[in-house]
């Protein structure tokens, strides 16, 4: 059976996952949602793995769900729990998460696309919600992540139009950290992942986690979190060896404790 999500050997710290359905732009099976979760899963256990990047390829991202597949299975698509599990469990990988985007990153496609802590597109990638074209609405998140990220009136347009956007609207509106050429974007991103993998595993780990709390609770609450974290962080073998490290002007070796 052909594999529809293949693995790079992590180098450096970093792990490259690429959906491989070609024939059919990147669609998201409910097969292959559970084999990126599975694949994050495993990489959240792996110490030598710190940070993961997930393409596609030159055509696409991912065009979305795939549509054949809902349309065989029915409502049962929609209410299947394990499918849904292994989106929540994508979107709790709490190690950073970079999408590399070339090509369309539609419906689902551009749902796991903001699951990532970084999205990075080439300069012909194109983003959008098209659920509403074909009788449908996105499902996966999108009518809750978009607002957040893109403010209210552009993810309205794109969510109620269906009509993509550019990746230079997406950088302007914030759903997108760098526009590079399109033959460029899979190695802006391992130079991106390859930064903080350079940084403390502490640190990072607590930075992510606050960042997602960021959308999620009020002010008050995400400063608390965020004094109980540095405390933790303060008292962690990472921020000594830190400290230490710039003080005898050496690179850090980082034990992520």
């Amino acid at each position: 059976m052909e594999q529809h999500l293949l693995k790079d050997d992590a180098c450096d710290g970093v792990l490259l996952l690429r959906v491989n359905r070609p024939e059919r732009r990147n669609a998201l099976t409910k097969q292959l949602v559970l084999d990126i979760a599975a694949a994050l899963e495993t990489a959240a256990a792996a110490r030598e793995i710190r940070s993961v990047i997930i393409t596609g390829d030159d055509r696409a991202f991912s065009a979305g769900a795939d549509i054949h597949e809902v349309n065989e299975r029915g409502l049962a698509a929609i209410l299947d729990e394990e499918r849904l599990a292994a989106w929540r469990a994508i979107e709790a990988f709490p190690k950073p998460l970079i999408a590399a985007v070339r090509g369309f990153a539609f419906g689902a496609g551009n749902e796991l696309a903001m699951m990532c802590d970084l999205v990075v597109a080439g300069e012909g990638a194109r983003f959008g919600q098209p659920e509403v074209k074909i009788g449908g609405m996105a499902g996966d998140g999108g009518t809750q992540r978009l607002p957040r990220l893109v403010g209210r009136q552009m993810a309205a347009k794109m969510l109620l139009t269906g009509a993509p956007i550019s990746a230079a609207e997406a950088k302007d509106a914030g759903l997108v950290c760098d526009v590079v050429a399109d033959d460029k974007v899979v190695e802006t991103a391992l130079d991106l992942a390859r930064g903080i993998v350079r940084n403390a595993p502490v640190s990072v780990a607590a930075t992510k986690a606050l960042i997602r709390r960021s959308d999620e609770a009020g002010l008050a609450d995400g400063l608390r979190c965020e004094r109980e974290a540095l405390l933790s962080v303060f008292q962690s073998d990472d921020r000594i060896e830190g400290m230490r490290a710039f003080a005898e002007k050496r690179p850090p070796s980082w034990s992520g404790c």
